[in-house]
């Protein structure tokens, strides 16, 4: 094993690189740095690519598969040596001109998203993401799928899902989300006022930082910097990055995505030491320096500290008084009650970051929706402005002022991230049966949450996840607490309980 391991810690150091230099274009690189950039990370990329089909690789990988056959089919290093095979297998469909155009075609891509997005024209994106959406169509076919040319896009970011299990995911979902979501909505308006009041962007990043350290963000292997959409990315556990924005005009986007990009900082930084550089720290498929098991997975980590922990009362029971010193005139006529209320309404509007938990998943539906039908050819790059904003007026009642609020709000599809947005949902499912097995196993962490005390929630998380890195997939640690991947159980009981007691009472 110790070749392979040399082999795969010299690949990851190559992955590491170029989510440095992904970091960098999203917070500080100019603007006319795209094109240049964008070569640079399809040189990086084509190189892991090549360490992957080396014959060097390929002689290690067959000896640790003898040598780890007969072991459990947990082993770590067995796991380690089927990922590498399983990589191999992957990238010997890719093309390497194939590899090298989409890693140049993202730069660009993001580049000229964030000029449409804020000129509020997607006419000036279009150009760039109908050339993502062909090469991405160009992999699906040379990966090969048996159904939908969606199914090898979704398995990069959540293996074993396809367009079918999506599809029957969703529709379960929907049925069960509308109904809570009517009931929801008609509750008596709520005062939301303040929440739009000028707040500095100084304010917000302190506050923002702190609260993170509070959640055990560990400032000597991370840092908070600002982008135009948040994320988190890390260069192994040691060097963890997380962004924000700062809405001068509405508060919770700073703060609720600052505990957002935690929660994914947090599992990285939760891996186990000793998988540090291994195939269990490396996505050998997607091509990317990342310990989180799956796109869901991590997602379940970010949704859970955002909306289970930093939205809860008890929550800011312990920080409102925190933020009211950081903010004494915006909200010296604002009362605990207010803020909490307000931060947990059921309000649907036009931007999914900014989206009440029950509105989220629709956003979630309408891009996968938009996804699959760029992937099979029934919808055209040129309509999907007009197709957005018809189903935002038909789910959501809501009209589209603009493109910037509508289909440029996200950063995904110019990253060449089709495939990635079912995640989100499966994250939040995910979640929500997570904190159902804690509540039953150990009910001393809502204990401690009620105090905001986090300490045993992390404890526990990190043995339940974020330790394993790679080496355990979301449904065998779904399986371990008893629970099924995309059982929508957990998460309609916890969505009905919070928005709609008397619907969750009559289904008792």
């Amino acid at each position: 094993m110790n070749d392979l391991n040399n082999l795969v810690a010299r690949l990851n150091d190559v992955l590491c690189a170029v989510n440095t230099l992904v970091w960098d274009s999203r917070t500080m690189m100019p603007k006319g740095g795209a094109e240049t950039r964008g070569h640079q990370i399809a040189t990086l990329k084509g190189i892991a690519r090549t360490m992957i089909l080396s014959a060097e690789m390929r002689d290690a990988g067959a000896a640790a598969l003898e040598q780890t056959s007969g072991r459990d089919a947990f082993d770590p290093e067995r796991r380690a040596a089927e990922a590498v095979q399983a990589a191999i297998l992957h990238h010997e469909r890719i093309p390497a001109d194939l590899l090298r155009a989409q890693a140049e075609q993202s730069t660009l891509a993001g580049a000229a998203w964030a000029e449409a997005r804020a000129a509020a024209d997607f006419a000036i994106f279009r150009p760039y993401l109908e050339r993502t959406v062909a090469l991405a169509r160009e992999q699906a076919e040379a990966l090969g799928y048996k159904d939908h040319p969606y199914d090898p896009m979704v398995a990069i970011f959540e293996p074993r899902e396809t367009a079918a299990s999506l599809d029957a995911f969703f529709k379960t979902l929907r049925a069960g989300i509308l109904p809570i979501l009517d009931a929801a909505r008609g509750r008596p308006k709520l005062r939301t006022d303040f929440l739009y009041r000028d707040y500095p962007e100084a304010g917000q990043k302190a506050f923002a930082q702190e609260t993170a350290r509070l959640l055990g963000l560990d400032d000597s292997r991370s840092r908070l910097d600002t982008t135009v959409h948040p994320f988190e990315i890390s260069f192994t556990r040691n060097d963890v990055r997380i962004t924000s924005r700062w809405v001068r005009n509405y508060l919770p986007m700073s703060i609720f995505g600052s505990i957002h990009e935690t929660g994914h900082a947090l599992y990285e930084l939760g891996a186990d030491p000793s998988i540090t550089r291994t195939a269990h720290a490396t996505d050998m498929i997607g091509l990317y320096a990342v310990a989180g098991t799956s796109f869901g997975m991590h997602e379940s980590q970010s949704r859970l500290l955002e909306n289970h922990v930093g939205r809860s009362p008890a929550f800011w029971a312990q920080n409102f008084a925190r933020l009211r010193d950081t903010f004494p005139d915006q909200l010296s006529d604002v009362t605990e009650g207010d803020f909490i209320a307000a931060v947990n309404r059921v309000e649907p509007g036009l931007i999914r970051v900014e989206a009440d938990e029950l509105s989220y998943d629709i956003h979630i539906m309408l891009r996968v929706e938009i996804e699959m039908a760029l992937m099979d050819g029934s919808l055209k790059v040129a309509d999907i402005p007009e197709v957005w904003n018809a189903a935002i007026q038909r789910d959501l009642g809501l009209t589209v002022p603009g493109d910037d609020l509508g289909c440029l709000q996200d950063v995904h599809w110019s990253s060449g991230y089709i495939g990635s947005f079912p995640t989100y949902t499966i994250g939040n499912v995910t979640a929500a049966q997570i904190m159902a097995h804690l509540d039953t196993t150990r009910p001393d962490i809502r204990a401690d949450l009620e105090m905001a005390e986090t300490a045993s929630i992390r404890a526990a998380l990190g043995d339940l996840v974020w330790r394993h890195g790679r080496s355990r997939s979301r449904g065998e640690i779904l399986t371990s607490i008893g629970a099924t991947p995309n059982d929508p159980t957990a998460y309609l009981d916890y969505l009905s309980g919070k928005f709609a007691p008397a619907l969750a009472s009559s289904s008792a």
